[in-house]
Protein backbone atom coordinates (compact mmCIF):
# COMPACT_ATOMS: atom_id res chain seq x y z
CA UNK A 1 0.00 0.00 0.00
CA UNK A 2 1.51 3.32 -1.07
CA UNK A 3 1.23 5.94 1.66
CA UNK A 4 1.24 8.72 -0.92
CA UNK A 5 -2.10 10.38 -1.57
CA UNK A 6 -4.04 8.11 0.74
CA UNK A 7 -7.31 9.69 1.91
CA UNK A 8 -7.26 11.15 5.41
CA UNK A 9 -9.70 9.26 7.64
CA UNK A 10 -11.33 10.59 10.81
CA UNK A 11 -11.95 7.51 12.97
CA UNK A 12 -14.66 7.89 15.63
CA UNK A 13 -14.81 5.43 18.53
CA UNK A 14 -16.35 5.61 22.00
CA UNK A 15 -13.39 3.72 23.50
CA UNK A 16 -9.69 3.06 22.85
CA UNK A 17 -7.71 0.27 24.51
CA UNK A 18 -4.10 1.46 24.38
CA UNK A 19 -2.75 0.43 27.79
CA UNK A 20 -4.08 -1.00 31.06
CA UNK A 21 -3.25 2.23 32.89
CA UNK A 22 -5.15 4.42 30.41
CA UNK A 23 -8.78 3.77 31.34
CA UNK A 24 -10.37 4.66 28.01
CA UNK A 25 -11.75 1.20 27.15
CA UNK A 26 -14.30 -1.36 28.27
CA UNK A 27 -13.74 -4.39 26.05
CA UNK A 28 -13.15 -5.76 22.58
CA UNK A 29 -14.45 -2.74 20.66
CA UNK A 30 -11.92 -0.51 22.41
CA UNK A 31 -9.05 -2.99 22.11
CA UNK A 32 -9.70 -3.18 18.37
CA UNK A 33 -9.70 0.64 18.12
CA UNK A 34 -6.48 0.89 20.12
CA UNK A 35 -4.75 -1.70 17.96
CA UNK A 36 -6.08 0.05 14.85
CA UNK A 37 -4.48 3.40 15.65
CA UNK A 38 -1.19 1.76 16.71
CA UNK A 39 -1.17 -0.15 13.42
CA UNK A 40 -1.89 3.09 11.56
CA UNK A 41 1.16 4.67 13.19
CA UNK A 42 3.34 1.71 12.16
CA UNK A 43 2.51 2.15 8.47
CA UNK A 44 2.12 5.95 8.56
CA UNK A 45 -1.54 5.78 7.49
CA UNK A 46 -3.30 9.17 7.76
CA UNK A 47 -5.96 8.12 10.26
CA UNK A 48 -7.15 10.71 12.80
CA UNK A 49 -8.79 9.05 15.83
CA UNK A 50 -11.46 10.92 17.78
CA UNK A 51 -12.78 9.83 21.20
CA UNK A 52 -13.78 10.98 24.66
CA UNK A 53 -11.52 11.56 27.67
CA UNK A 54 -13.16 9.47 30.38
CA UNK A 55 -12.62 10.74 33.93
CA UNK A 56 -13.37 7.34 35.49
CA UNK A 57 -13.41 5.06 32.46
CA UNK A 58 -15.13 1.71 32.79
CA UNK A 59 -15.80 -0.09 36.06
CA UNK A 60 -13.13 -1.61 38.26
CA UNK A 61 -14.96 -4.82 39.13
CA UNK A 62 -13.92 -6.70 42.25
CA UNK A 63 -15.24 -9.83 43.95
CA UNK A 64 -16.62 -9.54 47.48
CA UNK A 65 -16.32 -12.04 50.34
CA UNK A 66 -19.49 -13.82 49.13
CA UNK A 67 -18.13 -14.33 45.63
CA UNK A 68 -20.23 -11.60 44.00
CA UNK A 69 -18.89 -8.82 41.75
CA UNK A 70 -19.20 -5.18 42.77
CA UNK A 71 -18.23 -2.03 40.92
CA UNK A 72 -15.95 0.81 41.92
CA UNK A 73 -15.04 3.99 40.08
CA UNK A 74 -11.97 6.16 40.47
CA UNK A 75 -11.00 9.56 39.13
CA UNK A 76 -7.91 9.24 36.95
CA UNK A 77 -5.40 11.95 36.01
CA UNK A 78 -3.06 11.50 33.03
CA UNK A 79 0.02 13.69 32.88
CA UNK A 80 0.96 12.64 29.34
CA UNK A 81 -2.07 14.26 27.66
CA UNK A 82 -1.27 17.38 25.61
CA UNK A 83 -3.60 20.37 25.73
CA UNK A 84 -4.36 21.33 22.11
CA UNK A 85 -5.67 24.71 23.25
CA UNK A 86 -8.88 23.96 21.33
CA UNK A 87 -12.37 24.09 22.85
CA UNK A 88 -15.63 23.49 20.99
CA UNK A 89 -19.24 23.94 22.06
CA UNK A 90 -22.22 21.61 21.64
CA UNK A 91 -25.80 22.14 22.76
CA UNK A 92 -27.24 19.58 25.20
CA UNK A 93 -30.69 20.07 26.72
CA UNK A 94 -30.63 23.60 25.30
CA UNK A 95 -27.46 24.51 27.21
CA UNK A 96 -23.98 25.18 25.87
CA UNK A 97 -21.53 22.44 26.84
CA UNK A 98 -17.88 23.25 26.25
CA UNK A 99 -15.56 20.41 25.23
CA UNK A 100 -11.82 20.73 25.74
CA UNK A 101 -9.69 18.79 23.24
CA UNK A 102 -6.67 16.80 24.41
CA UNK A 103 -4.16 14.88 22.32
CA UNK A 104 -1.88 11.89 22.97
CA UNK A 105 0.63 9.82 20.99
CA UNK A 106 2.00 8.29 24.17
CA UNK A 107 1.44 4.62 23.29
CA UNK A 108 2.95 4.47 19.81
CA UNK A 109 -0.37 5.46 18.26
CA UNK A 110 -1.47 8.02 15.69
CA UNK A 111 -2.36 11.30 17.44
CA UNK A 112 -5.58 10.59 19.37
CA UNK A 113 -7.89 13.55 20.05
CA UNK A 114 -10.08 13.24 23.14
CA UNK A 115 -12.99 15.54 24.02
CA UNK A 116 -13.48 16.37 27.69
CA UNK A 117 -16.43 18.07 29.42
CA UNK A 118 -14.84 17.94 32.90
CA UNK A 119 -13.89 21.61 32.97
CA UNK A 120 -15.00 24.51 35.22
CA UNK A 121 -17.12 26.16 32.50
CA UNK A 122 -19.62 23.27 32.51
CA UNK A 123 -22.44 22.58 34.94
CA UNK A 124 -22.72 19.12 33.27
CA UNK A 125 -19.04 18.33 33.75
CA UNK A 126 -19.69 14.61 34.23
CA UNK A 127 -20.87 13.83 30.69
CA UNK A 128 -17.43 12.32 30.06
CA UNK A 129 -17.35 10.70 33.51
CA UNK A 130 -18.08 7.00 33.04
CA UNK A 131 -17.70 4.98 29.85
CA UNK A 132 -21.08 3.33 29.13
CA UNK A 133 -22.25 4.57 32.52
CA UNK A 134 -25.68 5.56 33.77
CA UNK A 135 -28.77 5.71 31.56
CA UNK A 136 -30.21 6.76 28.20
CA UNK A 137 -29.96 10.52 28.57
CA UNK A 138 -26.31 10.37 29.63
CA UNK A 139 -25.48 8.05 26.73
CA UNK A 140 -27.07 10.47 24.25
CA UNK A 141 -25.14 13.36 25.82
CA UNK A 142 -21.90 11.38 25.39
CA UNK A 143 -22.77 10.62 21.77
CA UNK A 144 -23.51 14.29 21.07
CA UNK A 145 -20.03 15.13 22.40
CA UNK A 146 -18.36 12.33 20.40
CA UNK A 147 -20.21 12.84 17.11
CA UNK A 148 -21.20 16.51 16.88
CA UNK A 149 -18.34 17.68 19.10
CA UNK A 150 -15.89 15.45 17.25
CA UNK A 151 -16.67 17.03 13.86
CA UNK A 152 -16.44 20.51 15.40
CA UNK A 153 -13.07 19.59 16.94
CA UNK A 154 -11.72 18.53 13.54
CA UNK A 155 -12.81 21.88 12.11
CA UNK A 156 -11.24 23.82 15.00
CA UNK A 157 -8.00 21.84 14.67
CA UNK A 158 -8.06 22.62 10.94
CA UNK A 159 -7.60 18.97 10.00
CA UNK A 160 -8.97 18.30 6.49
CA UNK A 161 -10.86 14.99 6.30
CA UNK A 162 -11.72 12.84 3.26
CA UNK A 163 -13.53 9.98 5.00
CA UNK A 164 -15.38 9.66 8.32
CA UNK A 165 -15.25 6.14 9.78
CA UNK A 166 -17.73 5.31 12.55
CA UNK A 167 -16.59 2.40 14.71
CA UNK A 168 -20.08 1.22 15.81
CA UNK A 169 -23.25 3.33 16.00
CA UNK A 170 -22.12 5.54 18.89
CA UNK A 171 -20.73 8.05 16.37
CA UNK A 172 -23.83 8.31 14.14
CA UNK A 173 -24.54 11.89 15.26
CA UNK A 174 -21.30 12.98 13.56
CA UNK A 175 -23.14 12.46 10.25
CA UNK A 176 -26.05 14.56 11.53
CA UNK A 177 -23.51 17.36 12.09
CA UNK A 178 -22.10 16.86 8.58
CA UNK A 179 -25.64 17.15 7.18
CA UNK A 180 -26.27 20.30 9.27
CA UNK A 181 -23.07 21.88 7.95
CA UNK A 182 -24.11 21.29 4.33
CA UNK A 183 -27.63 22.57 4.93
CA UNK A 184 -26.15 25.71 6.51
CA UNK A 185 -24.27 26.15 3.25
CA UNK A 186 -27.49 26.06 1.24
CA UNK A 187 -28.06 22.36 0.49
CA UNK A 188 -31.47 20.80 0.93
CA UNK A 189 -31.75 17.94 3.45
CA UNK A 190 -31.82 15.41 0.60
CA UNK A 191 -28.71 16.88 -1.02
CA UNK A 192 -26.88 17.09 2.29
CA UNK A 193 -27.74 13.49 3.25
CA UNK A 194 -26.68 12.18 -0.17
CA UNK A 195 -23.37 14.08 -0.07
CA UNK A 196 -22.68 13.02 3.54
CA UNK A 197 -23.19 9.35 2.66
CA UNK A 198 -20.34 9.63 0.19
CA UNK A 199 -18.00 10.67 3.03
CA UNK A 200 -19.01 8.13 5.70
CA UNK A 201 -18.12 4.45 6.21
CA UNK A 202 -19.47 2.37 9.07
CA UNK A 203 -18.39 -0.70 11.05
CA UNK A 204 -21.02 -2.77 12.86
CA UNK A 205 -19.93 -5.18 15.61
CA UNK A 206 -22.91 -6.47 17.57
CA UNK A 207 -24.54 -9.55 15.99
CA UNK A 208 -27.48 -9.54 18.43
CA UNK A 209 -30.26 -7.21 17.32
CA UNK A 210 -31.23 -6.33 20.89
CA UNK A 211 -27.63 -5.32 21.62
CA UNK A 212 -27.79 -2.50 19.08
CA UNK A 213 -28.49 0.75 20.84
CA UNK A 214 -31.70 2.72 20.24
CA UNK A 215 -33.36 5.79 21.76
CA UNK A 216 -36.89 7.23 21.61
CA UNK A 217 -36.98 10.17 19.21
CA UNK A 218 -38.60 12.36 21.87
CA UNK A 219 -35.58 11.80 24.13
CA UNK A 220 -33.12 12.57 21.33
CA UNK A 221 -35.04 15.76 20.59
CA UNK A 222 -35.08 16.83 24.24
CA UNK A 223 -31.32 16.20 24.53
CA UNK A 224 -30.56 18.27 21.42
CA UNK A 225 -29.43 15.41 19.19
CA UNK A 226 -31.63 16.56 16.28
CA UNK A 227 -29.05 19.34 15.81
CA UNK A 228 -31.27 21.41 13.52
CA UNK A 229 -32.93 18.50 11.72
CA UNK A 230 -36.66 17.83 11.98
CA UNK A 231 -38.30 14.89 13.69
CA UNK A 232 -39.36 13.39 10.37
CA UNK A 233 -35.83 13.73 8.97
CA UNK A 234 -34.37 11.98 12.03
CA UNK A 235 -36.99 9.24 11.75
CA UNK A 236 -36.04 8.67 8.11
CA UNK A 237 -32.42 8.25 9.19
CA UNK A 238 -32.84 5.98 12.22
CA UNK A 239 -36.50 5.04 12.65
CA UNK A 240 -38.64 5.28 15.79
CA UNK A 241 -37.17 4.39 18.18
CA UNK A 242 -33.97 5.76 16.60
CA UNK A 243 -31.62 2.80 16.11
CA UNK A 244 -27.97 3.89 16.08
CA UNK A 245 -26.92 0.95 13.88
CA UNK A 246 -29.73 1.54 11.39
CA UNK A 247 -28.65 5.20 11.30
CA UNK A 248 -25.03 4.16 10.68
CA UNK A 249 -26.13 1.91 7.82
CA UNK A 250 -28.24 4.66 6.21
CA UNK A 251 -25.69 7.44 6.69
CA UNK A 252 -22.77 5.61 5.03
CA UNK A 253 -21.79 4.64 1.52
CA UNK A 254 -20.47 1.26 2.67
CA UNK A 255 -20.44 -0.75 5.90
CA UNK A 256 -18.60 -3.78 7.17
CA UNK A 257 -18.85 -6.65 9.58
CA UNK A 258 -15.70 -7.75 11.41
CA UNK A 259 -15.26 -11.34 10.14
CA UNK A 260 -16.47 -13.18 7.04
CA UNK A 261 -19.14 -15.05 8.99
CA UNK A 262 -20.16 -11.86 10.78
CA UNK A 263 -20.57 -10.13 7.40
CA UNK A 264 -23.11 -12.82 6.46
CA UNK A 265 -24.84 -12.54 9.84
CA UNK A 266 -25.05 -8.74 9.64
CA UNK A 267 -26.55 -8.89 6.15
CA UNK A 268 -29.23 -11.28 7.39
CA UNK A 269 -29.89 -9.16 10.49
CA UNK A 270 -30.35 -5.88 8.64
CA UNK A 271 -31.79 -7.11 5.32
CA UNK A 272 -35.14 -5.43 6.02
CA UNK A 273 -33.61 -1.95 6.43
CA UNK A 274 -34.48 0.08 3.31
CA UNK A 275 -31.85 2.47 2.01
CA UNK A 276 -28.96 0.90 3.91
CA UNK A 277 -25.42 0.71 2.62
CA UNK A 278 -24.02 -2.63 1.45
CA UNK A 279 -22.30 -4.63 4.23
CA UNK A 280 -19.01 -6.30 3.33
CA UNK A 281 -16.66 -8.22 5.63
CA UNK A 282 -13.24 -7.05 6.82
CA UNK A 283 -11.91 -9.35 9.51
CA UNK A 284 -10.45 -7.72 12.61
CA UNK A 285 -6.77 -8.03 13.42
CA UNK A 286 -4.33 -7.37 16.26
CA UNK A 287 -1.31 -5.14 16.82
CA UNK A 288 1.35 -7.81 17.14
CA UNK A 289 4.01 -5.72 18.98
CA UNK A 290 1.43 -5.10 21.73
CA UNK A 291 0.20 -8.67 22.14
CA UNK A 292 2.81 -11.17 20.92
CA UNK A 293 5.74 -12.09 23.16
CA UNK A 294 9.04 -11.29 21.43
CA UNK A 295 10.60 -14.48 22.82
CA UNK A 296 8.10 -16.73 21.06
CA UNK A 297 8.44 -14.74 17.82
CA UNK A 298 12.22 -15.06 17.98
CA UNK A 299 12.04 -18.81 18.64
CA UNK A 300 9.65 -19.22 15.70
CA UNK A 301 11.76 -17.15 13.28
CA UNK A 302 15.01 -18.82 14.30
CA UNK A 303 13.46 -22.29 14.21
CA UNK A 304 14.23 -22.62 17.91
CA UNK A 305 12.65 -24.65 20.70
CA UNK A 306 9.10 -23.29 20.91
CA UNK A 307 8.13 -25.56 23.77
CA UNK A 308 10.86 -24.44 26.19
CA UNK A 309 10.16 -20.77 25.43
CA UNK A 310 6.43 -21.35 25.94
CA UNK A 311 7.16 -23.16 29.21
CA UNK A 312 9.09 -20.11 30.43
CA UNK A 313 6.19 -17.78 29.55
CA UNK A 314 3.66 -20.20 31.08
CA UNK A 315 5.69 -20.25 34.30
CA UNK A 316 5.47 -16.45 34.41
CA UNK A 317 1.68 -16.68 33.95
CA UNK A 318 1.41 -19.19 36.77
CA UNK A 319 3.35 -16.82 39.03
CA UNK A 320 1.06 -13.97 37.97
CA UNK A 321 -2.03 -16.08 38.76
CA UNK A 322 -0.65 -16.95 42.19
CA UNK A 323 0.10 -13.30 42.90
CA UNK A 324 -3.44 -12.27 41.91
CA UNK A 325 -5.44 -15.17 43.37
CA UNK A 326 -3.25 -17.00 45.89
CA UNK A 327 -3.66 -20.21 43.86
CA UNK A 328 -0.60 -22.04 42.55
CA UNK A 329 -1.41 -24.09 39.45
CA UNK A 330 0.69 -26.99 38.20
CA UNK A 331 3.13 -25.96 35.48
CA UNK A 332 3.18 -29.44 33.93
CA UNK A 333 -0.58 -29.80 33.55
CA UNK A 334 -2.74 -28.46 30.75
CA UNK A 335 -3.76 -24.82 31.29
CA UNK A 336 -6.78 -23.44 29.45
CA UNK A 337 -7.38 -19.68 29.17
CA UNK A 338 -10.85 -18.14 28.84
CA UNK A 339 -11.27 -14.38 29.18
CA UNK A 340 -14.39 -12.72 27.83
CA UNK A 341 -17.05 -10.17 28.62
CA UNK A 342 -19.65 -11.85 30.86
CA UNK A 343 -22.52 -12.37 28.40
CA UNK A 344 -24.83 -15.40 28.19
CA UNK A 345 -24.07 -16.21 24.53
CA UNK A 346 -20.36 -16.63 25.35
CA UNK A 347 -21.27 -19.60 27.63
CA UNK A 348 -18.42 -19.24 30.12
CA UNK A 349 -19.69 -22.26 32.05
CA UNK A 350 -20.18 -24.68 29.14
CA UNK A 351 -17.21 -26.74 30.34
CA UNK A 352 -19.09 -27.40 33.62
CA UNK A 353 -22.37 -28.45 31.98
CA UNK A 354 -21.76 -32.18 32.65
CA UNK A 355 -20.02 -32.50 36.02
CA UNK A 356 -20.09 -36.31 35.71
CA UNK A 357 -17.77 -36.01 32.70
CA UNK A 358 -15.45 -33.13 33.58
CA UNK A 359 -15.21 -33.36 37.38
CA UNK A 360 -12.54 -36.11 37.55
CA UNK A 361 -10.24 -34.05 35.32
CA UNK A 362 -10.73 -30.94 37.43
CA UNK A 363 -10.26 -32.78 40.72
CA UNK A 364 -7.04 -34.40 39.51
CA UNK A 365 -5.80 -31.11 38.02
CA UNK A 366 -5.31 -32.75 34.63
CA UNK A 367 -7.45 -29.91 33.26
CA UNK A 368 -6.80 -26.43 34.70
CA UNK A 369 -8.73 -23.37 33.54
CA UNK A 370 -8.28 -19.67 34.23
CA UNK A 371 -11.23 -17.32 33.66
CA UNK A 372 -11.42 -13.57 33.59
CA UNK A 373 -14.07 -11.09 32.50
CA UNK A 374 -16.33 -8.24 33.55
CA UNK A 375 -20.06 -7.69 33.49
CA UNK A 376 -21.53 -4.30 32.65
CA UNK A 377 -22.28 -2.49 35.96
CA UNK A 378 -26.05 -2.58 35.24
CA UNK A 379 -26.12 -6.16 33.93
CA UNK A 380 -27.32 -8.46 36.71
CA UNK A 381 -27.33 -11.47 34.37
CA UNK A 382 -23.67 -10.88 33.52
CA UNK A 383 -22.83 -10.52 37.19
CA UNK A 384 -24.53 -13.85 37.90
CA UNK A 385 -22.24 -15.45 35.29
CA UNK A 386 -19.21 -14.04 37.12
CA UNK A 387 -20.56 -15.28 40.49
CA UNK A 388 -21.01 -18.78 39.03
CA UNK A 389 -17.39 -18.84 37.83
CA UNK A 390 -16.18 -17.73 41.27
CA UNK A 391 -18.30 -20.54 42.79
CA UNK A 392 -16.53 -23.02 40.49
CA UNK A 393 -13.18 -21.71 41.75
CA UNK A 394 -14.30 -22.51 45.30
CA UNK A 395 -15.54 -25.94 44.23
CA UNK A 396 -12.33 -26.85 42.37
CA UNK A 397 -9.65 -24.83 44.21
CA UNK A 398 -6.70 -26.64 42.62
CA UNK A 399 -7.75 -26.27 39.00
CA UNK A 400 -10.20 -23.39 38.44
CA UNK A 401 -9.24 -19.72 38.86
CA UNK A 402 -11.19 -16.54 38.25
CA UNK A 403 -9.06 -13.39 37.96
CA UNK A 404 -11.06 -10.33 38.95
CA UNK A 405 -11.07 -6.93 37.25
CA UNK A 406 -10.20 -8.13 33.73
CA UNK A 407 -7.99 -5.69 31.82
CA UNK A 408 -5.33 -5.55 29.12
CA UNK A 409 -2.65 -6.82 31.51
CA UNK A 410 -4.61 -9.98 32.34
CA UNK A 411 -5.55 -10.42 28.68
CA UNK A 412 -1.91 -10.23 27.58
CA UNK A 413 -0.70 -12.66 30.27
CA UNK A 414 -3.39 -15.25 29.47
CA UNK A 415 -3.06 -15.09 25.68
CA UNK A 416 0.73 -15.52 25.99
CA UNK A 417 1.01 -18.15 28.70
CA UNK A 418 -1.97 -20.51 28.44
CA UNK A 419 -1.61 -23.81 26.58
CA UNK A 420 -5.07 -23.70 25.02
CA UNK A 421 -7.40 -20.81 24.25
CA UNK A 422 -11.03 -21.84 24.69
CA UNK A 423 -13.92 -20.10 22.95
CA UNK A 424 -17.39 -21.61 22.91
CA UNK A 425 -20.00 -18.98 21.96
CA UNK A 426 -23.39 -19.72 20.46
CA UNK A 427 -22.69 -19.53 16.73
CA UNK A 428 -23.11 -17.08 14.96
CA UNK A 429 -23.17 -14.57 17.84
CA UNK A 430 -19.40 -13.98 18.14
CA UNK A 431 -18.59 -11.03 15.87
CA UNK A 432 -14.83 -11.61 15.66
CA UNK A 433 -12.93 -12.62 18.80
CA UNK A 434 -9.48 -11.03 18.56
CA UNK A 435 -8.24 -12.66 21.78
CA UNK A 436 -8.00 -15.92 19.83
CA UNK A 437 -5.72 -14.23 17.30
CA UNK A 438 -3.44 -13.06 20.11
CA UNK A 439 -3.28 -16.58 21.50
CA UNK A 440 -2.61 -18.13 18.08
CA UNK A 441 0.34 -15.85 17.34
CA UNK A 442 1.81 -16.75 20.74
CA UNK A 443 1.62 -20.44 19.89
CA UNK A 444 -1.33 -20.95 22.25
CA UNK A 445 -3.62 -23.42 20.49
CA UNK A 446 -7.21 -22.37 19.84
CA UNK A 447 -9.96 -24.80 20.73
CA UNK A 448 -13.07 -23.05 19.47
CA UNK A 449 -16.55 -23.19 18.06
CA UNK A 450 -16.50 -22.26 14.36
CA UNK A 451 -17.57 -18.68 15.00
CA UNK A 452 -16.12 -15.20 14.57
CA UNK A 453 -12.65 -15.25 12.98
CA UNK A 454 -11.91 -18.95 13.63
CA UNK A 455 -13.61 -20.43 10.51
CA UNK A 456 -11.15 -18.39 8.44
CA UNK A 457 -8.09 -19.63 10.32
CA UNK A 458 -8.85 -23.14 11.59
CA UNK A 459 -7.07 -26.11 10.04
CA UNK A 460 -8.55 -28.66 12.41
CA UNK A 461 -5.96 -30.78 14.20
CA UNK A 462 -3.13 -28.88 12.52
CA UNK A 463 -3.08 -25.33 13.97
CA UNK A 464 -5.74 -25.81 16.65
CA UNK A 465 -9.09 -27.55 16.98
CA UNK A 466 -12.66 -26.86 15.98
CA UNK A 467 -15.44 -27.68 18.43
CA UNK A 468 -18.40 -29.22 16.63
CA UNK A 469 -19.49 -28.75 13.06
CA UNK A 470 -20.81 -25.19 12.77
CA UNK A 471 -24.30 -26.21 13.88
CA UNK A 472 -26.78 -23.33 14.27
CA UNK A 473 -30.26 -23.20 15.76
CA UNK A 474 -32.34 -20.67 17.68
CA UNK A 475 -33.26 -23.47 20.11
CA UNK A 476 -30.54 -22.62 22.62
CA UNK A 477 -31.21 -25.65 24.80
CA UNK A 478 -30.58 -27.93 21.83
CA UNK A 479 -27.58 -25.90 20.69
CA UNK A 480 -25.98 -25.90 24.14
CA UNK A 481 -26.44 -29.66 24.48
CA UNK A 482 -24.98 -30.27 21.00
CA UNK A 483 -21.98 -28.00 21.60
CA UNK A 484 -21.35 -29.32 25.11
CA UNK A 485 -20.99 -32.86 23.74
CA UNK A 486 -18.69 -31.57 21.00
CA UNK A 487 -16.57 -29.66 23.54
CA UNK A 488 -16.05 -32.74 25.71
CA UNK A 489 -15.27 -34.90 22.69
CA UNK A 490 -12.68 -32.45 21.36
CA UNK A 491 -11.08 -31.68 24.71
CA UNK A 492 -10.93 -35.19 26.14
CA UNK A 493 -10.30 -37.25 23.00
CA UNK A 494 -8.08 -34.90 21.00
CA UNK A 495 -6.57 -32.07 23.04
CA UNK A 496 -5.60 -33.95 26.20
CA UNK A 497 -4.00 -36.96 24.47
CA UNK A 498 -1.91 -34.65 22.28
CA UNK A 499 -0.79 -32.54 25.24
CA UNK A 500 0.08 -35.41 27.56
CA UNK A 501 1.26 -38.06 25.07
CA UNK A 502 2.60 -36.36 21.93
CA UNK A 503 4.75 -33.34 22.72
CA UNK A 504 6.25 -33.32 19.21
CA UNK A 505 2.82 -32.98 17.60
CA UNK A 506 1.82 -30.26 20.07
CA UNK A 507 4.95 -28.27 19.22
CA UNK A 508 4.32 -28.73 15.49
CA UNK A 509 0.81 -27.40 16.02
CA UNK A 510 2.19 -24.39 17.88
CA UNK A 511 4.45 -23.63 14.94
CA UNK A 512 1.57 -23.99 12.47
CA UNK A 513 -0.61 -21.77 14.63
CA UNK A 514 1.94 -18.96 14.45
CA UNK A 515 2.70 -19.55 10.77
CA UNK A 516 -0.94 -19.42 9.63
CA UNK A 517 -1.99 -16.35 11.61
CA UNK A 518 0.92 -13.95 12.07
CA UNK A 519 0.43 -12.05 8.79
CA UNK A 520 -3.22 -12.66 7.96
CA UNK A 521 -4.52 -11.41 11.32
CA UNK A 522 -2.14 -8.49 11.89
CA UNK A 523 -3.23 -4.86 11.68
CA UNK A 524 -1.31 -4.13 8.45
CA UNK A 525 -3.56 -6.49 6.47
CA UNK A 526 -6.69 -5.06 8.10
CA UNK A 527 -5.71 -1.44 7.40
CA UNK A 528 -4.85 -2.25 3.79
CA UNK A 529 -8.29 -3.81 3.37
CA UNK A 530 -10.05 -0.80 4.89
CA UNK A 531 -8.22 1.47 2.47
CA UNK A 532 -8.75 -0.65 -0.63
CA UNK A 533 -12.34 -1.74 0.08
CA UNK A 534 -13.83 1.20 2.00
CA UNK A 535 -11.78 4.37 2.23
CA UNK A 536 -10.87 4.69 -1.44
CA UNK A 537 -14.16 4.86 -3.40
CA UNK A 538 -14.33 2.32 -6.20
Amino acid sequence: MSEKNLPTVAYFSMEYGLHSDFKMYAGGLGILAGDYIKGAKDIQAPIIPIGLKWKQGYTDQRIDANGNPYDSFHNYVYDFLEDTGVKVTVKIRGLDVICKVWKTEHFGNNPLYLLDTDIPENADAWITGQLYGWFGEERIAQEIVLGIGGVKALRALEIPVDVYHFNEGHAALAAVELIREKMAGGDTFEEAWKATRQEVVFTTHTPIKEGNESHPLSRLEYMGAFNGLTRSQMERIGGEPFNMTVAGLRLSRISNGVAKLHGETANKMWKEVPGRSPIIAITNAIHTPTWVDERITRAYEENGDLWSVHAEIKSELIGFIQERSGIRLNEDNLLIGFSRRAAPYKRSDLLFSRPDIIEPYLESGKVQIVFSGKAHPLDDTGKKIVSNLVAMMKKYPKSVVFLENYDMTIGAMLTRGSDVWLNNPRRPLEASGTSGMKAAMNGVLNCSILDGWWPEACIDGENGWQIGDGFETTDFELLDRHDSEALYDTLLNRVLPTYYEDRDKWTQMMRRSIETTRTEFATKRMLEEYYSKMYIPS
